[in-house]
This record gives structure tokens, C-alpha cells and sequence, in this order.
């Protein structure tokens, strides 16, 4: 009875990410510097308000948007840490985890036959989205545009079917984000058109130079502009599964429908844990923030040493590193990384055919750990001839 299916789900593919570790996960002594969440602990005030909030039998519905204690704390934090204005009663949505919060608004914004923008390389959860809702992702190469949007480039693949442009950042694979000047030059482009603008702004918290800066902070832009954010990155809470759609009023109210028909509400549990981590007294997130610096130069400086073509994450906790091979895939790469040099790294094809070349690094593993891993990496490229 396949034929009954719908074609757009059997069309999916696995993501890469997934059917590389499924192919390693037999190997033995392998470092794995893949996984893309968080080292820490969840700090210990949020854990404890996880545990109040069920003995105290919180664990009924909330409203279909989430927690308006909850919607008012993410509206002051995100006033206050990037200067974007949401009204938590109408244009805050709690959602289940950020991807969540992606497909409600694909959902809601696309119809078939839309286009969607996509920077690559680029996280592989939005292309099936798109797909699913009977859209086209219409890829941009940014590999020599320092893994950015431009102006020029933005302008170049924009056509009459366009409805959508994704700008994730930081960014998961490469770390790259953007300045405000660089959010200008989009905003110039984007804001006579009639065109959304999905701001994927989830490592938002692990900027390590600059600000973070939103481009729903930009007026020109504000009222065609969605925002997705969550917690599972910023206070390593990854299993709570809380992320959040910031959206005008008007948008804001269809993708609610949208979302009331497909989890009714967000863990009632967990957005407690949330408001906790939003307005309790902490200095976790800042300590990782540092760590995450701490590790970011230092694993810059073993891969220059080592001769690849990298550059130096302005965000999030990946390092996305050039390889030099010609007649063997990323995916090929990553195999013989796994089987002859004991070290996982993601294949960079997992991120659209344009990060063919590249892996994925992540350093959200203790300095041992990396170190170990590189090391083993140093090795194989001393003794491995790749082509």
C-alpha cells in the first residue's frame, strides 16, 4: 500500500546527519565531536522549578499559546537583550522545542509552488519543512561569501514565486553571523517586497565578539519578520523542548491555528522550568558562553596549525573546516575519519550538496575530549593522503 502514501513524506530522505551516525554507531573508541547540544548541566534553579512545578501539580493544559507569565518573560528578554518588541498576549507563541515552531510557520506562510531562500550550507531540518508543504528551497552558495547572505546575492535569486527568506544566526553548520550593517544591506533588498523573513535566531545567546543583532529590530522589515527562538541551546535545555515564534499580530493569530491543531499547547512542565530560566538568578548561562569562547580559539588555532581552510565562528559552538579532497565525498571522508582515526565528524554534504568538501566540528564536548579528538585528525592528515 506504499502507493498511498503521500508523496511529499516519501520523497523526504533521512537526514544526512542521522544516516552517518547510524552508520558508525557499531564502531568501538571512536571520539565523536558531532552531537550538536549543550555539555552542561541544566542549571540547577530551572531543575529544581521542573520538580515544584509537579509536586505543586502543574501539569494540566495552558493556554494554546503557552503561559502568559511565561509570554511576558520572553517578551522583557528579548526586549531587553536585543531590543525587538513583542506583545506577549497576541504575538508570542510557546511552542515545542524551535523546530516546532519552524514548521508551524512554513505551514501557515507557504502554499505550493512558493519558493524558499535558503543560505548554504545550512541546517538540514528546514528543506523537508518546505517540502512537505509543497514548496521549493532554492539554495544560495555562500562559501565564498564568508558562509553569508549579501545584498548581491540575496538579489540574484529572488524571483515572482518567492514567499520566504531563512536567515539562521548564528548559523549551524558554519557559526557565521551577521553585523548590523550586514542586516542593513538585507533590509534594503527585502523591504519593499512582499516576501516573509524567517529570523532562526536559536544560538542568539552564544554570540562571542559582537551583539547579537535581530533583524525584527529593523522597522522597514518588523511586520514581515518571524522570529524563532527557544532555550534548549541558550540554558542547555534541550529535552524540555521549549522554543517560541515571535510574529506580528496579524500572522501571528493564523499560526497559532496551526499549532493548537498540532500539539494543542506546549509541556506545561516544561515552560514553567522555562520562566524559571528566563527570570530566576543565574550566571550559568554566561559561564558557558565563556567556556564555549575558551574552546572556540582554541580549537581555531589546532585546525590552522593543521593547514585546513576554516573560519573562526562568530557564534553557536560548530566549526565547519574545508578539507583537501577531490575524488572522495565528505561522506567518504567521515567514514575513513571514523574507521582509521577513531574520530566522528558530521560529513558536510548533511548541510545541502553545497558543504560537499567540508565537516562539521562541534566543540560542545570538554577540552579533553576535543583535544583527543584533534589530535587523532592531526594524525590521520600526517599520514593519509586525500584526494
Amino acid at each position: 500500500m506504499d502507493y498511498l502514501l503521500n508523496t511529499n513524506v516519501k520523497n523526504i530522505e533521512i537526514s544526512g546527519i542521522r544516516r552517518f551516525s547510524n552508520m558508525v554507531a557499531n564502531e568501538k573508541d571512536v571520539i565523536s565531536l558531532t552531537i550538536g547540544q549543550p555539555d552542561f548541566y541544566t542549571p540547577e534553579n530551572v531543575k529544581q522549578a521542573t520538580v515544584k512545578a509537579v509536586a505543586q501539580n502543574k501539569t494540566t493544559y495552558t493556554h494554546n499559546a503557552g503561559l502568559l507569565e511565561l509570554r511576558k518573560a520572553i517578551s522583557s528578554f528579548n526586549e531587553s537583550h536585543y531590543g525587538i518588541s513583542f506583545n506577549p498576549e497576541s504575538e508570542i507563541i510557546v511552542t515545542t522545542g524551535a523546530s516546532e515552531a519552524i514548521d508551524i510557520t512554513f505551514r501557515t506562510i507557504l502554499s505550493p509552488g512558493d519558493e524558499v531562500i535558503l543560505p548554504g550550507p545550512i541546517y538540514p531540518g528546514y528543506e523537508p519543512l518546505i517540502k512537505l508543504a509543497g514548496a521549493h528551497p532554492v539554495y544560495v552558495d555562500t562559501t565564498q561569501t564568508g558562509f553569508k547572505l549579501t545584498k548581491q546575492t540575496l538579489k540574484e535569486h529572488i524571483t515572482a514565486k518567492t514567499k520566504c527568506v531563512v536567515l539562521p544566526y548564528p548559523s549551524n553548520p558554519t557559526g557565521a553571523s551577521f553585523s548590523k550593517e550586514e542586516l542593513q544591506d538585507l533590509t534594503d533588498v527585502l523591504k519593499d517586497k512582499d516576501i516573509f523573513i524567517l529570523a532562526d535566531e536559536i544560538y542568539s545567546e552564544l554570540v562571542f565578539d559582537n551583539k547579537h543583532t535581530s533583524i525584527a529590530s529593523f522597522g522597514s522589515v518588523n511586520k514581515k519578520t518571524i522570529v524563532v527562538n527557544g532555550l534548549s541551546k541558550s540554558h542547555s535545555m534541550t529535552g524540555f523542548r521549549i522554543g517560541y515564534v515571535l510574529a506580528p499580530e496579524w500572522l501571528c493569530q493564523h499560526i497559532l491555528k496551526v499549532h493548537q491543531y498540532n500539539v494543542s499547547c506546549a509541556s506545561s512542565i516544561s515552560q514553567y522550568a522555562a520562566l524559571e530560566a528566563l527570570t530566576g538568578k543565574s550566571d550559568s548561562t554566561m559561564a558557558m558562553l565563556q567556556e564555549y569562547r575558551k574552546r572556540r580559539d582554541y580549537v581555531y588555532g589546532r585546525l590552522q596549525n593543521m593547514g585546513l581552510e576554516v573560519n573562526r565562528p562568530e557564534g553557536a559552538f560548530y566549526f565547519f573546516p574545508k578539507f583537501p579532497i577531490q575524488e572522495m565525498t565528505s561522506f567518504e571522508l567521515g567514514l575513513a575519519l571514523v574507521r582509521k582515526a577513531k574520530v566522528a565528524l558530521v560529513p558536510g554534504d548533511s548541510f545541502s550538496a553545497l558543504g560537499e568538501g567540508y565537516m562539521r566540528l562541534s566543540y560542545a564536548y570538554d577540552l579533553e575530549t576535543i583535544s583527543k579528538g584533534l589530535n587523532r585528525i592531526e594524525t590521520f592528515l600526517q599520514k593519509e593522503e586525500l584526494r
